[in-house]
């Protein structure tokens, strides 16, 4: 092998001499056209950008050369072809570019959309399912069931026995929902409840005092109102008011009931277990319709399957005796027997409607009576016409008969009717006995407003009439 000769005496290589001609700013004709030829096939930067780069780095390695020579072109030649990108194909590009990030927002949408859907859904599944578990299992249902909540019964527990009757539907909602209405005074005992009753129903009515042994369940409820008559209470007998049917009835008929306020036999029984209440009850020949017309205390009563009339009008009487305990100690000293009581006392129910007219009106008859004048109370007549509790005119009312013959006229008749005309409340019979202190002998109610006008002389009280009725008659 030859050998190598000195780098310096060695003949330049083209690509030597064309870095040493650029660095001395000169170049052979021939080599100009080289160059020439070189730019046009895009080697001209390759050879300056290595030209500048041997200048300063004049130890750069053969190897490294070696890879500027090959490497820089190429990238070259790529930056060159993409600035040169035809447009058309660039705006495709960003076309795809685009359309992929629109479909990328999309699905990411779609997703979202899906997720809150997905978190709606079950919120509202379950509000609803918590919903239902409060509210009735069978808001038509009327069939008794009878549970037993044992002594020491947790709300959890109870919540379960109510599942195992198909009461409730869900244990746990039971327990949170109790917690929730601080309802923690659940008592012990028998109760007789029905799938008709919500959750917060259930819960009120277990915290009442269940009753020690089974009793027989309701089968429903009588309501007799204040100022009933007899007749209009044989009425309210047949309705069943526990439910909202209004043709719901309770299987007590009218006529039943009439026969038992006409049994002698079933009266003399009362008045042996209720001697304090009855023992001024008058005679059946006294001219009475009813001897227990107003003894029949306004109220609800509960029936079962079982119970007969004879029972259900004793619950009625038993009622008015509890109810009259705090007044038979005080009727002696005031000069009045029970029958006068519930006399007077019916039509203080039936003349008053405030607690404050009651009281006046109660002293307007007793004022009467202490001087033997007549009464004069349209409602007496009515009863004996038998039109008390039915809808009258102001003009019939006006025009009333004081001239009928009868017991109950006190126009006519000084004094008490033989009996009362209806069932008095409480608060008409405590008017009886706690009457204001007046010196009214007169009363009148404007037909219009129900305003009652007073006097304590017949010129006042004409002009309050022809003020306040006749007036408003023409």
């Amino acid at each position: 092998m030859d050998e190598l000769e000195p780098k310096d005496t060695q003949t330049p290589s083209f690509r030597e001499r064309m870095l040493r001609a650029l660095e001395e700013g000169k170049l052979s004709p021939a080599d100009e056209e080289v160059y020439e030829k070189a730019s046009e096939k895009n080697e001209v930067k390759h050879i300056e950008a290595k030209s500048k780069l041997e200048w300063t780095m004049p130890t750069i390695g053969s190897i490294q050369e070696l890879g500027d020579t090959l490497v820089t072109p190429a990238v070259d030649k790529l930056k060159k072809s993409l600035e040169q990108e035809d447009p058309d194909v660039r705006k495709r590009r960003n076309r795809h570019r685009i359309k992929q990030e629109t479909a990328a927002k999309r699905i990411a949408t779609v997703v979202v959309v899906i997720a809150l859907l997905a978190l709606a859904i079950t919120g509202y599944t379950g509000y609803s399912y918590v919903k239902s578990s409060l509210d009735p299992i069978n808001p038509s249902a009327k069939e008794i069931v009878q549970v037993e909540i044992p002594q020491g019964s947790t709300t959890k527990e109870i919540g379960n026995i109510l599942v195992e009757n198909k009461l409730i539907k869900n244990a746990s909602i039971f327990n949170y929902y109790s917690k929730l209405k601080s309802y923690n005074n659940f008592q012990s005992g028998f109760y007789n409840l029905n799938q008709s009753m919500s959750v917060d129903d259930l819960a009120k009515a277990l915290q009442e005092s269940g009753t020690p042994a089974p009793v027989e369940p309701i089968a429903g409820k009588v309501l007799i109102i204040e100022g009933y008559t007899v007749d209009q209470i044989a009425k309210a007998v047949t309705d069943n008011v526990n439910t909202k049917d209004k043709d719901d009835q309770t299987g007590f008929s009218s006529d039943e009931f009439l026969a038992v306020l006409k049994n002698p036999d079933f009266i003399n029984k009362m008045k042996g277990k209720y001697p304090n209440l009855l023992a001024s009850l008058p005679a059946a020949d006294s001219g009475v319709k009813y001897q227990l017309e107003g003894y029949l205390f306004p109220a609800t009563y509960d029936y079962s399957k079982g119970t007969s009339m004879e029972e259900l009008v004793e619950k009625m009487l038993a009622a008015t005796d509890a109810n009259l305990q705090p007044y038979y100690g005080v009727l002696a000293t005031k000069g009045l027997n029970v029958n006068q009581l519930l006399t007077i006392a019916s039509l203080v129910e039936k003349e008053g409607s405030t607690d404050v007219d009651r009281r006046n009106i109660s002293s307007v008859f007793y004022n009467r009576l202490a001087i033997d004048m007549p009464l004069q109370s349209n409602i007496a007549i009515l009863y004996a016409m038998g039109k008390l509790g039915e809808k009258t005119t102001l003009a019939e009312d006006a025009g009333i008969d004081t001239n009928i013959n009868s017991p109950y006229n006190i126009y006519v008749h000084p004094g008490l009717m033989p009996g009362p005309v209806a069932s008095p409340s409480l608060s008409a019979i405590d008017a009886t006995v706690n009457p204001s202190k007046t010196e009214y002998y007169y009363f009148v109610a404007d037909v219009t407003t129900g305003t009652v006008y007073y006097s304590a002389n017949i010129e006042e009280h004409n002009k309050n009439v022809e003020e306040h009725v006749n007036s408003k008659l023409r």
